[in-house]
């Protein structure tokens, strides 16, 4: 699986962890940035990595501000992304089996590494249920249809 990560400054140090638990773990990754600790925008960082995840390149995105909200509603501009904002593993479970959410977003100042590990993990491997759901997840789609001209 191929995992989009990006994030500003105020995410950064939680980005180091995850990369290094992605690569441990077998993940191919495309790091979109930042690198650096100094002031950004988040969205010059979190649109090329939801256009990857959208448009096939990635198979899932992983997004880290200071509280993750900026980066959750800046990836959810993208037509086609789904991006779920959890502090918990049982929101992350239910985002994918429900709402078949293929970005995750959390804030470095809410969650601590351990807690961040635990909710990637769910994420990434918890499939999407389908069923009912999926009739829910088309009409997000048709939303997106109508309003993201």
């Amino acid at each position: 699986m191929k995992i989009a990560v990006a994030c500003d400054h105020g995410g950064l140090e939680l980005k180091k962890s995850l990369l290094k638990y992605l690569a441990e773990n077998g993940y191919e990754v495309t790091d979109f940035g930042t690198n650096s600790a100094e002031s950004c925008d988040y969205p010059d960082y979190v649109l090329p990595a939801a256009e990857a995840v959208a448009g096939g390149a990635c198979d899932r995105g992983i997004l880290i501000c200071s509280t993750g909200i900026g980066v959750s509603i800046a990836a959810n501009k993208v037509r086609g992304i789904r991006c779920a904002h959890c502090h918990d593993t049982y929101s992350a479970k239910y985002t994918r089996l429900h709402n078949d959410a293929n970005m995750l977003a959390f804030g470095q100042k809410i969650i601590g590494e351990g807690l961040m590990l635990e909710i990637v993990e769910t994420f990434l491997n918890t499939g999407f249920e389908g069923g009912r759901h999926q009739r829910r997840v088309d009409k997000i789609g048709a939303i997106e249809e109508k309003y993201c001209k």
